[in-house]
C-alpha cells in the first residue's frame, strides 16, 4: 500500500514538474522572439566611448559578436557588409555572408612614414550599394578594425540611408596593448575573426565585388 502511495505521489510530482517546465518554456521563447524582434526594428544603439575615427553621424554602432547574433537570428533583414578591399576580403578572410563592396582600394604606393599603405577612395561605392540595397534596410559595415567602416556609413548616410550600423572592431579587431607579450601589437583582441563567428577564405562568386 505504501509503495503504491509513494508511487503516485512520485508520478503526480514528475507531472506537476513536467507542466511547469513547458510553461515556461513558452513564456521564455514568446518574450525571446518578441525582445529580438524589438531589437532589430527598433536598431538599438550602442552608447560607448569609441575613437573619434570609429565615430558616424548615425550614431548606430555593434560589435562583431552582436552583429553575428543579430545576423543569425534574422538573416532575411540583417545585411552585413564589407567594405574592405577585394584582396583583403579574398586573401585574408571575411565573413561567409558578407557582400564585399569596397569603400577605398589599394594603391600600388606605401606611406613610409606612417608605415601604411596608401588608398584611394571608390568613386562608385554609394552608387554600388544602392543598386544591391535598399535606404531603408538594415545595414551591418565591417572594415578591417572600425574606422574605414565609419567612413563608409558616413558616405550611405549622406546618400539616404538611415540604418547603417558601424561594427567597431571590424573583421580583424583591435591591436593587442600589452607590451610584455609576445602577441603585442597583433589584432587579437575583438573582430569577427576572434569572436567565433563563422567566416571563410572561399570566394563566393554571388557576393565578391564587382568592378
Amino acid at each position: 500500500m505504501k509503495r503504491k502511495l509513494l508511487g503516485m505521489l512520485i508520478a503526480l510530482f514528475l507531472l506537476l514538474s513536467f507542466t511547469t517546465f513547458s510553461f515556461a518554456k513558452d513564456v521564455v521563447t514568446k518574450n525571446t522572439k518578441k525582445n529580438l524582434k524589438q531589437n532589430v526594428e527598433k536598431a538599438t544603439e550602442t552608447k560607448i566611448d569609441l575613437p573619434k575615427e570609429k565615430q558616424t553621424s548615425l550614431g548606430l554602432y555593434i560589435t562583431a559578436k552582436e552583429a553575428f547574433a543579430n545576423w543569425y537570428r534574422y538573416q532575411d533583414k540583417v545585411i552585413i557588409l564589407d567594405i574592405r578591399t577585394p584582396e583583403e576580403y579574398m586573401l585574408g578572410g571575411h565573413a561567409t555572408m558578407a557582400v564585399n563592396i569596397p569603400v577605398k582600394f589599394l594603391k600600388k604606393k606605401i606611406d613610409f612614414k606612417k608605415d601604411k599603405s596608401i588608398m584611394s577612395l571608390n568613386k562608385k561605392f554609394v552608387e554600388k550599394v544602392k543598386k544591391k540595397f535598399k535606404t531603408s534596410d538594415i545595414i551591418m559595415i565591417m572594415g578591417r578594425s572600425g574606422a574605414r567602416s565609419a567612413v563608409a556609413v558616413d558616405m550611405l548616410a549622406k546618400a539616404g540611408f538611415t540604418k547603417v550600423y558601424n561594427i567597431i572592431d571590424g573583421f580583424e579587431g583591435d591591436k593587442l596593448n600589452l607590451p610584455i607579450s609576445y602577441k603585442n601589437g597583433r589584432r587579437i583582441v575583438n573582430g569577427w575573426k576572434n569572436s567565433g563567428a563563422v567566416w571563410t577564405e572561399d570566394v563566393n562568386p554571388d557576393l565578391v565585388y564587382k568592378p
